[in-house]
């Protein structure tokens, strides 16, 4: 995860390895994180843009969620969601928020700054296997 701070990097982080993970899970937990992030920002009366390059994440929580809580957390079709354990503590969280911050898709592998750097973080972090921040 990058961190900007008035246009400028801040922090980088990395982690939160699963072995068992996959890229969707990986891009929920930043999110997660992302928020948490954020949450302690709007707090000191910051503004905050969260980026993501994760369509699946950006609208599952921002889109698709309202709707499979009302529904039990089951899709449309009576199927249960993939990845509720991330997706509901995350949703919960967005929704207090949403009023606050903006969420931004990004295209990944596009050049964008931010984007380049969290892609690199979360590989050394795999690689790693650890949690930290440089």
């Amino acid at each position: 995860m990058a961190i900007y701070r008035k246009g400028t990097l801040d922090q980088l982080w990395y982690g939160l390895y699963n072995p068992k993970g996959t890229n969707n899970t990986a891009e929920l937990n930043a999110f997660f994180q992302a928020l948490h992030m954020a949450k302690e920002e709007i707090a000191q009366g910051s503004s905050v843009r969260i980026h993501c390059d994760s369509m699946y994440t950006t609208n599952a929580i921002t889109k698709w969620a309202g709707e499979w809580r009302k529904r039990g957390w089951k899709k449309v079709n009576g199927e249960a969601i993939k990845n509720p354990e991330i997706i509901q503590p995350t949703h919960a969280l967005y929704e207090s928020l949403k009023s606050s911050l903006t969420i931004a898709h990004v295209k990944g592998d596009a050049g964008v700054e931010g984007n380049e750097l969290a892609d690199r973080m979360a590989m050394y972090g795999a690689d790693q296997q650890a949690y930290h921040r440089l």
